[in-house]
């Protein structure tokens, strides 16, 4: 069984959490009558000093929004995330650490590529793909993205993926998968899931492999037949070989975008307790040295709405608005008049969906003429795709959005042929 140091960046194998630094004092400290560790300020009560003219606007006990966070995260939203982990993902029966909470899912991202990634490493993703893993992956720690082909006919390509994998040549191998995906809205079926499961269970066998699982948009899958559970669920026990990191968090699943509360969870067969911790220890250390903390009212606020007890009913509703708006674009989709300028690539999840635009359309000018003449914004990826949130259109207007579209694609073709 290889040591977990052999999934480790230079960088992740000497990152630590400051136990015996200001923060372990001041946590020995804690209780003490006389306590002159504390980096915040105290009114004469010992309650933390604040503004009266913010105070009034916070229903919360003081002392869950004021001071510093703890660097791993507030226990007890760790813990409710831990459980909520193993209710949405039944088949996540092995040893996980407990998740450490970051500033959104993009530090938790972050926070991987530092543990993980060394400079000309090569993270392996399908070619559709969020922007921001070059920001993270790329610019910040000089890993390559090497893509392979996400679709073949309707489904996700996994002999692409396969074939990729067979192709590296280094000591361990890193891959990133993305369900629902951003930007195609696409999660794989359960025989893709499994046909996945089956194509990284022989990867492992030939060397390290990390699995980096960005789970921003789990829950939202409108289809049946979809895989519902995370792929780390499977991944978590299925080699010594292959360390899963699972990337989630409360921003899409619970509509908190700007709470900025992510998570980073690691499983692998066999990790023993000893592993979990020094896992969760580095991951809280990348995140002392980057922001400290997340933000503590962000972390009670959530920890408050997962013990309301409509939490659950409310949260279905918001999702079956989501549907509804997924149904609809379904179906606008279906007019044929459609098909002469555009197709849809394969979707079923998440808030978004792309259209590939026909022969001489140019992404760029479709998005500049929306603009301007359509009132409409949406997103060109690349010469030939475009992005629709339709998650951000109500549902009675999305047929108009898609109509703007078109109008917008047969108005460049006719300026084309004059």
């Amino acid at each position: 069984m290889v040591r977990i140091e052999s999934f480790l960046s230079d960088r992740g194998t000497t990152m630590m959490f400051p136990y015996h630094g200001v923060l372990g004092q001041a946590a020995e400290a804690r209780g003490k009558h006389f306590d002159a560790t504390i980096g915040i300020a105290l009114e004469d009560d010992r309650t933390p000093m604040r503004l009266q003219c913010d105070d009034c606007s916070v229903t919360f006990d003081p002392k869950e929004v004021y001071p510093y966070a703890p660097g791993f995260g507030v226990k007890k939203l760790r813990e409710s995330w831990m459980n909520f982990l193993r209710e949405k993902n039944p088949s996540l029966q092995s040893r996980t650490s407990v998740p450490v909470v970051t500033s959104g899912l993009t530090q938790a991202l972050s926070v991987a590529g530092y543990l993980f990634l060394d400079a000309g490493d090569e993270v392996i993703i399908p070619e559709q793909y969020w922007d921001n893993y070059e920001m993270i992956f790329e610019q910040m720690y000089g890993a390559c993205l090497r893509f392979f082909n996400t679709f073949k006919g309707d489904g996700f390509d996994t002999n692409a993926l396969a074939n990729v994998l067979k192709q590296v040549t280094g000591e361990r191998a890193i891959v990133l998968l993305n369900f629902p995906n951003n930007p195609t809205g696409y999660t794989v079926t359960k025989k893709e899931a499994n046909d996945i499961v089956r194509i990284l269970q022989k990867a492992a066998e030939r060397r390290p492999l990390i699995v980096l699982i960005d789970d921003a948009y789990f829950g939202l899958v409108y289809e049946e037949g979809i895989y519902t559970e995370s792929l780390f669920a499977r991944l978590a026990n299925l080699h010594e070989n292959l360390l899963a990191v699972k990337i989630d968090g409360a921003t899409k699943e619970d509509f908190v975008w700007g709470h900025r509360v992510g998570f980073i969870t690691f499983s692998r067969k066999g990790m023993t307790e000893e592993e979990a911790t020094v896992l969760a220890d580095k991951a809280a250390g990348v995140v002392r040295a980057t922001v400290s903390n997340a933000p503590h009212i962000s972390q009670s606020w959530l920890t408050h709405l997962y013990a309301t007890a409509s939490y659950n009913a409310q949260k279905r509703k918001k999702f079956e608005i989501l549907k509804g708006r997924y149904q609809k674009v379904k179906e606008v989709l279906q007019n044929k008049k459609y098909k002469t300028v555009f197709h849809a690539l394969p979707f079923n999840s998440g808030y978004f969906m792309c259209l590939e635009l026909g022969a001489g359309l140019d992404a760029e000018s479709v998005r500049k003429l929306l603009l301007e003449k359509f009132d409409t914004g949406v997103i060109a990826i690349g010469d030939r795709m475009l992005r629709i949130a339709y998650s951000s259109v109500p549902e009675g207007e999305i047929e108009q959005v898609f109509e703007n579209i078109y109008q917008a694609c047969i108005s460049l073709r006719v300026l084309q042929h004059a």
